[in-house]
């Protein structure tokens, strides 16, 4: 499908720049897709399926705006109102006539009395709010896209005949680094810290916000307020906090770049992400918070009502807004407990309903023609292990070292070796699985056990020889695998086009010297559509491996040189040990979906205490989830290699 994409980008000052940047990099996955951000010199619509309008109510919008109206495509309305957009192409032009024409169009021959009377003289302003302008556009669209129910009932409302896709704003999902940035404010860790982001205008009732900020510094006086956004001219900050006796405890920062605001975003315990009047607009920072696992509070109206209960706080925005905002931040403030789990509410909800990548599939529903108030998503949620527990797994293993040194390695790991099995999906007697850097001990069991019809390994060598291996278990029992050499960094893998149903990728990829992304493609090559990796990994930033920088030791798992064999010869050592967020991201970037992720037991061997360590991640607020020492992931193919050489992996 080929879609011409009309949208403003960064740097551009508009939220839904940062939106169409966002949407585009999967959308472009999905379709041929060709953007453009401003008036095309020649444009031939009958070189494109669909033609896709992200329209907002600013003059950065103006271009996408007059060419939707030559040439009609689907809308994306981020808000029900574009009046301030239809004043800036026709009043700041000079242009009367033509404003007048759009009033009487969009509110009959009463507001273009009015506007007359009243707007064309300069003795009051435009009917902003009474008059949403948005008829116009409307009339000339095959397709409407809006984010929630709310604007799409108010295109309704303005006659809209066409369909109408309900599709949510995307959430960013980032982990900002909170420290930092409440160093750089001065702002100790434990002081609770209250953020209003964005364009700040009086709408975004920052006059109650600061009133009740005022009473809860009465509670909890080591409390703080920053205000990030560029100031509207009819709101006189300095003067405000000044009276409100404030300057003390609250900051305006102003404008700042994209990669500040979402640091001091994160630096923040609680969001105030408050609007009243509303033309049901989204808001690309609520976003942002619920993404980033903040506590927020919401005004209860328009299209923010329709998020979950769980994952926001809402006030109403009558006479009682100031008191339910006083009580709201000092329940989140005296109980952090209920704000972190609100918080990870959140976060969760938008993982699974907001991400970009579900967003963009979303679209392309519409797009093709799926009515996209209805339509599903097709992305894979987390899935459980796919294997039942098998009790007699350990000692199964085990029963198939064939000597001192193998059985003191299998009961070493055998934890690790039996957690691999549990999390490997099962098979059939048609499907076939690959072991890579196999050591026979968990490969009889991907037969016996998980059921695949023909099981092979692999392991460094020679590319193009093959060994035959046959091995006897203490109980008797027979197995026979063929093990392939080659190089999994460099040679082409001596096996057909999705030829397999599952690999696993046990221990390897912390050894691989130059280019692990060439082992990942080859596997995504050979595994079928829907087919499994599983990958089993040190965990660098274990509890254990926090215990050990911080007290002065390397914090790798298998770090040391290894000494050689009297042959001379010597086991690869451990090159790169990876983050669990690491092994998610090269499972996305490689065409996969992440269906499982966790951490567990390693080894079989003592363990020092580390509740000290998890006691430090909690004063700082850090995540205490995935800090086992070992990491289990499990990904589904989902399509191609999308990034060859991610840029955290590569330099």
């Amino acid at each position: 499908m080929r879609v011409a994409f009309f949208s403003p980008l960064p740097p551009s000052k508009s939220g839904i720049a940062d939106y169409s940047a966002a949407l585009l990099e999967p959308l472009c996955q999905l379709a041929d897709v060709t953007v453009f951000t401003e008036a095309p010199a020649h444009y031939d619509p009958t070189q494109y399926d669909v033609a896709l309008y992200q329209l907002g109510n600013n003059p950065h919008h103006r271009f996408a705006y007059d060419l939707a109206l030559r040439h009609p495509g689907i809308v994306v309305m981020h808000e029900a109102n574009l009046h301030h957009l239809v004043a800036d192409i026709t009043i700041k032009n000079g242009d009367w006539d033509a404003y007048l024409r759009e009033v009487e169009f969009d509110g009959g021959p009463e507001a273009l009395e009015y506007a007359r009377r009243e707007v064309r003289t300069l003795r009051a302003g435009p009917e902003y709010d009474r008059l949403p302008m948005i008829r116009r556009i409307l009339s000339r669209s095959t397709g409407a896209i809006a984010h929630s129910a709310c604007v799409a009932g108010e295109l309704r409302a303005a006659g809209f005949t066409g369909r109408i896709g309900v599709i949510p704003h995307g959430a960013w999902i980032v982990d900002p680094d909170r420290l930092s940035y409440r160093h750089r404010l001065g702002i100790d860790n434990s002081a609770p810290l209250i953020g209003i982001f964005g364009f700040l205008k009086p709408y975004k009732r920052i006059v109650q916000s600061l009133r009740a900020f005022r009473r809860l510094l009465a509670v909890e006086p080591r409390a703080r307020m920053i205000l990030v956004g560029e100031p509207h001219p009819e709101l006189a900050l300095d003067s405000l906090l000044r009276s409100l006796d404030l300057t003390d405890s609250a900051r305006v920062l102003g404008f700042t770049p994209i990669e500040d605001f979402e640091g001091y975003l994160g630096a923040c315990d609680i969001i105030l992400n408050l609007r009243f009047p509303t033309v049901g607009e989204s808001s690309g920072t609520l976003l942002r918070a619920l993404g980033m696992g903040k506590a927020v509070v919401v005004s209860d109206v328009g299209s923010f009502r329709e998020f979950p209960d769980e994952i926001c706080l809402k006030t109403p925005v009558d006479s009682t807004e100031e008191d339910h905002l006083f009580e709201y931040l000092n329940l989140l403030v005296s109980r952090p407990g209920i704000a972190r789990e609100m918080g990870a509410r959140a976060r969760a909800w938008v993982e699974r309903e907001c991400s970009w990548k579900t967003v963009a599939e979303r679209y392309v529903k519409f797009l093709r023609g799926v009515d996209a108030e209805t339509a599903t998503c097709e992305v894979a949620a987390i899935e459980p292990p796919p294997a039942e527990p098998i009790p007699e797994l350990p000692r199964y293993i085990v029963g198939w070292a064939n000597d001192d040194a193998a059985r003191q390695y299998a009961t070493t790991h055998i934890t690790r070796l039996a957690k691999t099995l549990q999390i490997t999906p099962r098979g059939g007697p048609h499907d076939r699985i690959l072991e890579m850097g196999s050591y026979l001990q968990i490969t009889p069991a991907l037969h016996s056990k998980l059921g695949y019809g023909e099981v092979r390994g692999c392991y460094y060598g020679k590319a193009g020889q093959r060994d035959h291996r046959t091995v006897t278990s203490i109980d008797g029992e027979q197995f026979a695998c063929d093990l392939d050499l080659f190089n999994a960094e460099k040679d082409r893998f001596p096996y057909d086009d999705e030829y397999f149903a599952t690999v696993i990728c046990g221990e390897l990829i912390e050894h691989l010297f130059e280019d692990p992304m060439h082992m990942m493609g080859e596997i995504n090559r050979i595994l079928r559509p829907g087919g499994h990796l599983v990958i089993t990994t040190p965990n660098i930033t274990s509890l254990r491996a926090i215990a050990g920088i911080l007290q002065g030791y390397h914090p790798g798992f298998f770090q040391a040189y290894i000494k050689p064999l009297e042959s001379g010869e010597a086991d690869a050592r451990h090159n790169r040990e990876y983050t669990p967020r690491e092994v998610s991201d090269l499972l996305e970037k490689s065409g996969f979906t992440v269906t499982l992720l966790e951490t567990g037991e390693f080894l079989d061997e003592p363990r020092g205490d580390h509740g000290w360590v998890t006691h430090l991640l909690d004063r700082y607020l850090l995540s205490p989830d995935l800090r086992g020492d070992g990491i289990y992931a499990v990904g589904k193919k989902m399509g191609p290699v999308r990034d060859r050489y991610p840029d955290w992996l590569y330099s």
